[in-house]
């Protein structure tokens, strides 16, 4: 679950983090008030959606009046800001973040996630705050460092070799090695999967301020952080997905034009490896889950005929808690059911799949049954071609 930059500035703060001095405006009106209560004679009008490359795509806005921030909001408010992250259609701006200004004399970037390669949490700096992190990697990998936190938990080394490694000053040396301290606490403590600054910046007077923050959460932690699950915006997720949560399913939406329905998530992943060897392109990943239901299986093809790319649709279940006779009914009555006019390739295995075969073939619907993955696979690529 990704966090608005408001919310995670909120949750810095709440560690003793710097971050600017700001208020959330959901209506134009509201952005003056807030400049007008900040003071100053600067400030940053700021989309509030979940996409990196605001500033590029008009989202962050510099003001300098009540009036100019006013009409930066009634701007972004209610539009859908376009991003090279978002997506084609973009994402609902319903807020913005209207802050301070801040007098910058560097910026930085510093960022806390789990590497999985070690394995082990890691941070990532770079002397190139306010760039894409990506495009720093591709032109100027050696401007990157990486410094793992020991097995053990948080060790004051760490912060030591990222403020040496950034070229700091001896007050910003501890202050930056305070700041990874925290980073590391609060990471840990709310079961963060990503925390990201950027730009961290040091400030005129020499001090540290975090001025963009992103943090991630893990999904599956969420129960123990009711308060954080709180604030989740389904309006920035594809609706599908939504659905998708809400139904138990697992689902992430591709550009193909084979729907795939699989129970397990290692068999989705190599299931959409077949279909690419087979020369098709799948439509989505989907996991309905070992115990698959009937009624899951229905939401299921309702979420992948709802992208209207679908040519047809690929079944492949393994029997082993759930019985592959009731996945073939439940099949049978999802196709009817929902209207499935696409073709629908099944290949069921596992405890009773002869069982589950003899119904989708007796059926009289449009399903064609297979044994091999590898046949099913290229099955569904011809029906999909052909349709």
């Amino acid at each position: 679950m990704n966090l608005h930059e408001y919310q995670a500035k909120e949750l810095l703060a709440r560690h003793g983090v710097s971050v600017p001095r700001g208020r959330l405006a959901r209506r134009p009106a509201e952005a003056a008030e807030a400049v007008r209560a900040l003071g100053g004679n600067l400030w940053v009008v700021k989309a509030q959606i979940h996409s990196g490359g605001r500033g590029k795509a008009g989202g962050v806005v510099l003001c300098r009046s009540p009036e100019e921030a006013e009409a930066a909001a009634a701007r972004l408010l209610g539009s859908r800001l376009v991003t090279h992250q978002s997506g084609g259609t973009g994402l609902p701006v319903e807020a913005v973040l209207v802050e301070e200004g801040t007098a910058i004399k560097r910026e930085l970037y510093l960022s806390l996630l789990v590497d999985r390669t070690r394995p082990a949490l890691a941070f990532v700096a770079s002397t190139d705050g306010g760039m894409e992190i990506e495009e720093v990697a591709r032109s100027h990998p050696e401007r990157i460092v990486t410094v793992a936190l020991p097995r053990s938990g948080y060790a004051p080394f760490v912060g030591r070799r990222l403020a040496f490694a950034l070229g700091l000053e001896a007050g910003a040396r501890a202050e930056l090695a305070a700041l990874a301290e925290t980073l590391a606490a609060l990471f840990v403590e709310n079961d963060a999967s990503l925390v990201e600054i950027n730009p961290l910046v040091i400030t005129a007077d020499g001090g540290l301020r975090v001025l963009d923050a992103k943090i991630t959460m893990d999904d599956n932690a969420l129960e123990r952080h009711p308060d954080l699950a709180a604030w989740d915006d389904a309006n920035q997720r594809p609706p599908t997905e939504v659905e998708a949560e809400r139904a138990g399913i697992n689902y992430v939406a591709l550009e193909g034009t084979i729907g795939c329905m699989v129970n397990g998530a290692g068999l989705a992943m190599a299931t959409m490896d077949l279909i690419k060897l087979s020369g098709g392109e799948p439509a989505n990943f989907l996991d309905v889950g070992g115990d698959a239901t009937a009624e899951r299986v229905t939401a299921a093809f309702r979420l992948i005929l709802s992208n209207p790319q679908v040519r047809a649709v690929l079944v492949n279940i393994f029997g082993g808690i759930v019985r592959c006779d009731l996945i073939a009914e439940g099949i049978v009555q999802a196709v009817r059911e929902v209207g499935v006019r696409a073709p629908v390739v099944v290949r069921l295995e596992g405890t009773r799949a002869e069982e589950g075969r003899a119904l989708l073939a007796r059926s009289g619907v449009r399903i064609v049954p297979v044994r091999g993955l590898a046949e099913a696979a290229q099955r569904v690529v011809q029906e999909a071609r052909a349709s």
